[in-house]
């Protein structure tokens, strides 16, 4: 089992942040690489279907959904990446003094790729999440 954890700080309330990454349908707000988002359901259980610049569809099911703690966990369910029994956590922090942290996990098995490749894509995604929400909060 692979592991990915990385996180980063974000100059807004946490609230604030969590209001957007708590909308399971809202990635394409902060991933530039993603560019349409549909979703089947609402609220635990429910199914998005996002769709990459170049036509790739990655399908992710919403997992836990924690108010209090600012914490939910997908996985995907289909997707082209090679990767499989990917479970991945997002929890926002707060900080004080208007600012808060963010922490985006994963377990995952690589597929059909070197571990290293299938760390280094999720990474890749990740940074761009925290590249989104920076420029959507600044710092």
């Amino acid at each position: 089992m692979a592991n990915v954890s990385m996180n980063a700080t974000i100059q807004a309330p946490a609230a604030e942040v969590w209001k957007t990454l708590s909308d399971f349908n809202g990635l394409p707000k902060i991933v530039a690489a993603i560019v349409k988002s549909t979703m089947e359901g609402f609220g635990v259980g429910a199914v998005r279907t996002l769709t990459l610049g170049d036509g790739a569809r990655i399908v992710e099911q919403l997992e836990s959904l924690d108010e209090e703690a600012q914490r939910l966990t997908y996985s995907i369910v289909d997707s082209p990446l090679p990767l499989e029994n990917y479970l991945a956590t997002v929890q926002v922090r707060d900080l004080g003094g208007n600012q808060c942290e963010v922490v985006w996990s994963s377990t995952f098995e690589p597929k059909g790729a070197p571990e290293a490749e299938a760390k280094k894509i999720v990474e890749g995604v990740y940074s761009l999440g925290f590249e989104g929400l920076k420029k959507m909060y600044g710092g």
